[in-house]
């Protein structure tokens, strides 16, 4: 979501606290003197759309409810991570959380979460999408239940300005190559014909998908124990950045970061890469801006859409391993992210459909909605992209921040991309020395 990414490298840190929290003590949950159970649920601070729809969840299940109470409370995301951690100490941390992907490997190797499997009936897991399905699974179990996936990385166009350079707006850049070509034929007067990361922090997080699409993989060994930024598979994604840049098809003082869509929605690019959220922004901010805009995977270093191009950021669910209300506080998940498909898909609307599901089920609802089926983007998204999406990567962000760093580096010529490759290389080394990450990846 836009919000997180503004605030990426805070985030990193929360997940970092998560993860060295597991061994607090634990006050559980409290029970009021009519006998019943008090669920506390945390949750941080994002839309306001969004805090509006989870109270009035929260207040339909205590509704529904004769013996258990969820104490629901907002915490904003600049203070969530110290909160938390205080909480931990004090044995009073919350019995259910929201928890980025990144964050949940961390917190199943310290301790920090409960399995779900056995609180929460099967058939709520076998409804996930398989391939979000990986996000919440360590070692066979499901330490989470999934929310949402935001795609990190969309190709927006303008139709028009696509018609009017002699292009197709039907038929969109397929490989990396024809991304190339249309930002030149694009890019005309004071209009460049795209926009992308173009700094380290944001190059260090937007370009996993792409990472992905050029290799495969990310660039450190499965184990964590050593750097792969070297590897020939990454050279192209490299000249890539370095190509729209050096030849002046993107704005080079670029006055805002990848996640905000201002620079697309004011008319001063033609093309824009952007994470699904950028929906949300177009449709409140640039309204006039939506009917010349379309949607596409963004393109494949070979042309093959099947292929990642975009990891699938996003939220899940967690009971506190500690909880003295584990079956309580999952059985509210169940209702709330698990439960009658319409639920979830009335999220999905209020987010304008910048969001996506996880759950087949709530496709299916989807699917029978008229505002879902006449949006002009929600169904690309969620049938070419969402699909092939993976997650988002649970190591350090300094390992990120590191390749980020060097593509900079080669973007703007201050290595050439050789350089730039074993510059990253060493850095995300010295990161796995410092840290102590060989043989830590939980996921492995």
């Amino acid at each position: 979501m836009r919000h997180r990414r503004l605030t990426i490298l805070a985030a990193a840190i929360v997940a970092a606290s998560l993860g060295t929290a597991g061994c607090s003590s634990s006050g559980g949950a409290a029970t009021n003197a009519n006998g019943t159970v008090i669920v506390t649920f945390w949750q941080q601070k994002f839309e306001d759309y969004q805090q509006k729809w989870f109270k009035e969840n929260v207040d339909k299940f205590n509704a529904s409810q004769t013996k258990v109470k969820v104490n629901y409370l907002v915490v904003p995301a600049d203070t969530w991570a110290q909160k938390l951690k205080a909480a931990q100490a004090a044995g009073t941390q919350p019995d259910v959380a929201t928890t980025n992907y990144g964050g949940i490997g961390s917190g199943v190797a310290s301790g920090q979460f409960a399995a779900l499997d056995g609180l929460m009936p099967p058939a709520a897991f076998t409804d996930v999408k398989d391939n979000v399905k990986s996000f919440v699974t360590i070692k066979d179990k499901h330490y989470a239940y999934p929310m949402l996936v935001e795609p990190s990385t969309v190709l927006y166009y303008r139709t028009d300005l696509a018609k009017a350079a002699g292009l197709d707006p039907t038929n969109p850049p397929k490989t990396w190559d024809d991304l190339v070509t249309w930002a030149t034929k694009l890019t005309a007067g004071k209009v460049k014909g795209m926009t992308i990361a173009s700094v380290a922090a944001d190059l260090g997080w937007s370009s996993w998908g792409l990472q992905y699409n050029a290799c495969g993989r990310l660039p450190l060994s499965t184990d964590w124990s050593k750097a792969q930024a070297t590897d020939p598979c990454y050279t192209k994604l490299f000249t890539l950045y370095q190509t729209l840049f050096q030849k002046g098809l993107m704005p080079t003082t670029p006055k805002v970061g990848y996640a905000d869509a201002s620079p697309y929605g004011q008319g001063e690019v033609a093309m824009m890469a952007d994470g699904s959220w950028a929906i949300g922004q177009l449709k409140t901010s640039f309204p006039a801006m939506i009917a010349k805009t379309a949607v596409a995977p963004f393109p494949s270093i070979d042309g093959d859409p099947s292929r990642t191009t975009a990891t699938l950021g996003g939220w899940s669910l967690t009971v506190d391993s500690k909880s003295k209300a584990k079956q309580q506080a999952a059985d509210f998940i169940s209702y709330l992210l698990a439960g009658d498909p319409a639920t979830m898909a009335g999220f999905f609307k209020l987010s304008g459909f910048s969001k996506f599901t996880v759950r087949t089920s709530v496709d299916q609802a989807l699917s029978t909605d008229k505002d879902a089926t006449s949006d002009p983007f929600m169904k690309i998204v969620a049938d070419k992209i969402v699909p092939n999406g993976k997650a988002e990567p649970s190591y350090p962000f300094d390992v990120s921040l590191a390749f980020g760093t060097a593509i900079e580096s080669a973007m703007k010529g201050k290595a050439d991309v050789a350089t730039a490759q074993q510059s990253a290389n060493t850095a995300i080394d010295r990161v796995i020395q410092q840290q102590h990450l060989a043989g830590t990846n939980a996921g492995s």
